[in-house]
């Protein structure tokens, strides 16, 4: 191995001809961590808090932070999938009626993305930023509406559980599209919807949430990276922080209130969505 310096910063050039970055590896790793520590902590949908970060701050063009986002989010939650199955929080009947609507839905959003890809070019970055931007509004105050709804509405104890069938499968693939256009949606989407139209324990609709988006999210990966939407070189560096992370938010939950703080991610999250649209309507102009 050798290193120079150059006007990025330092260098390092391995004997597989490959030139990283140290500062750049640790400016994603860190990005990483903040993430699976936010991801962790609130329960809020992987998509909707690394999109933004890799898009805003680490600068990484919206169609491939998009395909490295599905693989990633279909990694770090392999462990929570794998706890949930252990402590039988996961109706597999339920998962599979998901998954009946998401593949599709996940292979028609892909194809689309490659579609408007082919049309647009490169302006389907600007396409992506419009829809990852409208998602980061949407899904946050959605999902602070739920958590406000009246007890009788949402308490599991007052409804029969509805089987899943039809209703189920249509939900999976309203998800499965805008996963496969934006990588935003595997388990937030999802997991509000599920929580408000079905009687499953919150316990069962997020274990069973989470199992399927580990399907979901890495078929759509393996799809992305078919067309060569994935860095793995980042997807690696991001990871190893957003596992420990996610793992350390978990452990928060246990020892600080994150009410709040969950208050507080969502209002970020408009505010980050308000700002991308405003951008991109000064960037029109």
């Amino acid at each position: 191995m050798s290193e120079s310096l150059t006007s990025p910063g330092l260098i390092l050039t391995f004997g597989i001809g490959v030139a990283v970055n140290p500062y750049i590896i640790t400016g994603r790793v860190i990005i990483g961590l903040i993430a699976g520590i936010l991801i962790g902590f609130t329960g809020i949908g992987g998509g909707v808090v690394l999109l933004p970060l890799l898009i805003s701050i680490l600068g990484v063009p919206p169609i491939v932070a998009v395909g490295s986002d599905a693989v990633i989010n279909s990694i770090t939650k392999i462990g929570a999938g794998i706890l949930h199955w252990h402590y039988g929080n996961v109706s597999w009947r339920l998962a599979r009626n998901l998954a009946y609507g998401s593949i599709p839905g996940a292979i028609l959003g892909v194809l689309l993305l490659a579609r408007i890809r082919t049309v647009y070019g490169n302006g389907v970055n600007d396409v992506l930023k419009v829809a990852i931007a409208v998602l980061l509004i949407a899904i946050p105050i959605a999902f602070m509406f739920i958590r406000h709804l009246p007890t009788s509405l949402i308490n599991i104890e007052s409804k029969p559980i509805n089987e899943p069938g039809l209703g189920v499968t249509l939900i999976g693939f309203v998800a499965g599209i805008l996963v496969g256009v934006t990588s935003i949606g595997s388990g937030s989407i999802i997991l509000m919807l599920l929580l408000v139209f079905y009687g499953y324990t919150p316990a069962i609709t997020l274990g069973t949430d989470i199992v399927h988006a580990i399907l979901l999210a890495s078929i759509t990966g393996l799809l992305q990276f078919g067309f060569s939407n994935v860095d793995i070189v980042l997807v690696a560096d991001v990871l190893i922080g957003s596992i420990p992370g996610a793992l350390l938010g978990a452990y928060l939950t246990k020892h600080l209130p994150s009410e709040r703080f969950k208050q507080t991610l969502c209002s970020v999250l408009v505010v980050v969505g308000v700002r991308m649209l405003w951008m991109l309507r000064l960037h029109a102009k």
